[in-house]
């Protein structure tokens, strides 16, 4: 990614959360808010903030689980570490919090998975699997909620129903396509091949025979990758069970919330079940961050559960727990690969380059 585009990327974000900021507290008491936020009870605060660092930890954790699996059933070479590969998911996380429709992040880890030796096609089908498991239970989560609280949901959503029906729609369009790509993978060759037809006819590239193979030897590995799966449908099993809890995580948060500030009277279920229709309807819009607009809709979705002063503050602390709290550890990584990590690893291959043009 260019200097350029990275600059406008997080101009963006800025520019839209500063825009949320100050609608919420346009024309609000601030000391009356913060105030409200210091009656957060400690004892919930903590778990919540460990539910969300749970979240982004289990997509490391399946990221690790598939590819182990995969280097054992080909006795290859090592794969990336548990840690390193929670270290790809803080990145991916920070990269996806500040691009429209989470789209940066998933390039980004890849480049790490690729730079750290792992197979391009190994981890490009990994990171796929978990994309499309991870939209996979945001579907069955949202049409059971759809099927089963229809009703609730409608009162309680409002104005804002038809943007779940968008969201939900959305994220099934997004499962069935990258389901396709994965299922039939000459798309990818045939997609590849158009890309650097256009490249060598902008004289870009020039033609190369080499670099054909390459792309025919990568969607070769990628297809045995992808056949592998569907050999282990027990561990695709596991990935899923492990991603509802993921996903659950969020949810439950919220309640801790509801608990945190002493209120009563609105059961877990419901709390959990709001959280979700909220994350549904604005996961697939294209705003970093979903920014804006997933506070305005909690605004009018909690109204009736955080009631009194609370709504605001428990906005505050649910959305500042699992996306603001997140995006700054996130930061902390990848300053840390980025000022850190990498600078060692140049410094280690400077001898080896010298050597060999010497």
């Amino acid at each position: 990614m260019s200097a350029r585009k990275r600059a406008l990327q997080i101009g963006l974000f800025l520019a839209v959360m500063i825009l949320t900021f100050y609608a919420l507290f346009s024309g609000r008491d601030l000391s009356e808010i913060i105030r409200s936020v210091r009656r957060m009870s400690l004892g919930y605060l903590i778990p919540a903030a460990g539910l969300a660092v749970f979240f982004v930890c289990a997509e490391g954790y399946m990221i690790w689980y598939l590819l182990r699996a995969m280097r054992a059933q080909r006795n290859n070479r090592k794969c990336s570490s548990l840690f390193r590969c929670i270290q790809y998911s803080f990145i991916g996380f920070f990269y996806s919090g500040i691009t429209p429709s989470a789209s940066g992040g998933q390039p980004v880890q890849l480049y790490y998975m690729n730079k750290d030796g792992n197979r391009g096609s190994d981890s490009t089908v990994v990171l796929m699997t978990v994309a499309v498991v991870y939209k996979f239970v945001l579907v069955v989560m949202g049409t059971g909620i759809l099927l089963f609280w229809r009703d609730p949901l409608r009162e309680e959503l409002g104005s804002f129903f038809p943007l779940y029906l968008l969201g939900l729609t959305l994220n099934v369009v997004l499962v069935i396509l990258i389901l396709g790509v994965m299922l039939f993978p000459k798309v990818i060759l045939k997609g590849a091949q158009c890309f650097e037809g256009l490249l060598i006819r902008m004289r870009i590239w020039k033609p190369s025979e080499r670099r054909e193979e390459k792309i025919r030897n990568f969607v070769d590995s990628y297809q045995s990758a992808v056949a592998w799966l569907r050999n282990h449908r027990g561990k695709l099993l596991y990935v899923v069970f492990v991603t509802f809890l993921q996903r659950c995580s969020v949810f439950v948060l919220t309640y801790l919330v509801y608990l945190g500030f002493g209120l009563e009277g609105a059961g877990a279920v419901k709390v959990i079940l709001l959280q979700a229709s909220v994350y549904i309807a604005v996961d697939m819009l294209p705003l970093p961050g979903a920014q804006g607009i997933t506070e305005l809709m909690y605004q009018t979705v909690f109204a009736h559960v955080f009631t009194g002063a609370y709504l605001i503050p428990s906005m505050l602390v649910s959305r500042g727990i699992n996306f603001y709290f997140l995006l700054i550890l996130s930061l902390g990584v990848v300053l840390v690969n980025r000022f850190v990590l990498d600078r060692k690893a140049e410094r280690k291959e400077e001898p080896k380059t010298e050597n060999v043009c010497g």
